[in-house]
């Protein structure tokens, strides 16, 4: 070998071991389905996806089928162990056989290597390549073991979400990556509420230590609508095709939240907020309070046992638009002066909390300030414009509090779906949506998918429903207050609200329950 040749090579080695994307379009082949052996000549995306492997030791990877992600993963795991000493890689799939496609991709990518970047092979078996200087690459079934043992350089999940144990074998594995390693999963969608989904969510919201990555179809370059359309008439079902070309997440229930809708309040409504306020800064502030406006303010509490957390709306009650939203893990107490504050901000706002469990305390609080505008609710959850005239005067059937029961609950979640479906509410919080994403229906119920909670979702679905009942029926106990304001002239209005004519001789009272009482707060 002259020593103009000899130069070429160290300095095509030195390229190759400094630039990943070189070594793969220059010298690794891959078998294609179609035209056989060819070199693995990277499209941008690919190019692109692979930089932020390299910078990032961890990558969640939501991505569209037949991208060729996986053998890009391959590629990038024989350079690791090609350019680096010691590298163990461990690879883990649903099943043993799927996670030996990745090895065999690495060792046909190995086995046609010019013998200048060719190192030995120790080990070379259908489930393992190890080279002699010191790295391998192994493949397992997706056991709760996996990987316990050793230390791993680099973990590579395929297809997590179709690993019904992957948060016991992420658990076991953080541990061997502790020392350093990396971990890079990658899967199409499958449902919500699973650890892939949790991971990618988390990721978004820069929750985790994982950069997100996301793959849907239109990245290849050599695809285009025409074969998308081949995909929903290939796959059968439009659902399906959307979550394998997409990357929609679907549940394993139906969705409660279409995914169109979600998809539009994500696109146009969804902000960031102009304030973040409060002791742990979740109070999220869209709109200052402006006091030509009416408001409302929706809370849920929590249960106490640190597994949800308490949450509350604000409401612009005219425009139907979120203009603050609260979520955190105050107190109960806490939550009630919280409140108290908020809603005396907000224009003495109409409060509504749900007065079940735990919720009887912040109502304690609240009332304990003495907060006027406090919602009330009949105990037989039967709401009418009569009611509202009595819970100023004690009644014992009005109970403070919005009562949720089995009736109620998917009263609130329809009419939040009405809202949503006709485009007439302006959601703003991200915090809100992801919650949306995630709640089903499950044997009929609405509820949050397993795992998840819906802390957001419910006082929102209660501030819809109320804002299409009781404030109705508060005009309708304005027009019968005119009304029983004008019995006292006319002594001939005897209505159903309890009332009867005057007959005393003061005109702002009325034979309410057999006494005559003051009715000037009708005024």
């Amino acid at each position: 070998m002259s020593k103009d040749l000899k130069q070429i090579i160290r300095q095509e080695y030195l390229k190759c071991a400094t630039d990943p994307s070189h070594f793969m379009k220059k010298y690794c082949h891959i078998q294609h389905p179609q035209r056989g052996r060819v070199l693995f000549n990277l499209y941008p995306f690919q190019e692109k996806t692979l930089g932020l492997l390299r910078e990032n030791p961890y990558s969640v990877i939501l991505k569209s089928r037949q991208l060729g992600i996986s053998t890009l993963a391959g590629g990038y795991s024989l350079w690791l162990m090609i350019f680096h000493k010691d590298k163990n890689i461990l690879c883990i799939a649903t099943k043993q056989e799927t996670a030996r496609n990745m090895v065999t991709k690495v060792k046909f990518m190995y086995e046609n290597l010019p013998s200048w970047l060719k190192i030995p092979a120790e080990e070379n078996n259908k489930l393992s390549l190890r080279l002699n200087n010191g790295s391998i690459i192994k493949a397992t079934s997706a056991s709760s073991d996996a990987g316990r043992s050793e230390a791993v350089s680099l973990l590579l999940i395929d297809e997590a979400a179709f690993i019904d144990n992957i948060g016991e074998i992420w658990a076991s594995a953080q541990q061997t990556l502790a020392t350093g390693g990396g971990a890079i999963v990658l899967s199409t969608p499958y449902g919500t509420g699973n650890w892939f989904h949790k991971t990618w969510v988390s990721a978004e919201n820069n929750e985790n230590d994982f950069i997100p990555i996301k793959l849907p179809w239109y990245v290849h370059p050599e695809r285009d609508d025409a074969w998308r359309k081949r995909q929903d008439e290939l796959l059968g079902d439009p659902r399906l095709a959307s979550q394998e070309c997409d990357c929609d997440f679907s549940t394993s229930g139906d969705t409660v939240f279409h995914a169109e809708w979600i998809e539009f309040i994500k696109s146009t409504t969804i902000q960031d907020p102009i304030e973040r306020r409060g002791v742990d800064q979740n109070l999220w502030v869209w709109e200052p309070a402006d006091y030509s406006r009416e408001y409302m303010v929706v809370a849920d509490v929590a249960r106490g046992d640190g597994k949800d957390y308490s949450g509350c709306h604000v409401l612009d009650i005219t425009t139907n638009t979120q203009v603050a939203e609260y979520k955190g893990q105050l107190p109960p107490k806490d939550f009630g002066y919280f409140l108290t504050g908020l809603a005396t901000e907000y224009n003495n706002a109409m409060l509504v909390v749900e007065n079940a469990n735990i919720g009887w305390a912040t109502l304690d609080a609240i009332q304990e300030r003495g907060y006027k505008n406090l919602y009330h609710s009949t105990k037989s959850d039967q709401m009418t414009a009569e009611s509202y005239l009595r819970v100023y005067e004690g009644n014992s059937e009005m109970v403070p509090g919005f009562t949720m029961s089995m009736r109620t609950r998917p009263l609130c979640i329809n009419k939040m779906r009405e809202f949503i479906g006709d485009r007439s509410v302006t959601i703003r919080s991200k915090r809100l949506l992801e919650e949306m994403k995630v709640f089903i229906w499950k044997n009929g119920r609405p509820e949050a998918q397993s795992g998840y909670n819906d802390d957001l979702v419910m006082p929102f679905g209660v501030g819809m429903f109320l804002r299409d009942t009781s404030l109705k029926f508060q005009q309708q106990s304005l027009d019968m207050t005119r009304a029983a304001l004008g019995s006292v002239k006319t002594n001939t209005v005897n209505w159903s609200g309890g009332y009867s004519s005057n007959t005393s001789d003061n005109p702002y009272t009325q034979e309410i329950g057999g006494k005559h009482e003051s009715i000037k707060w009708l005024l």
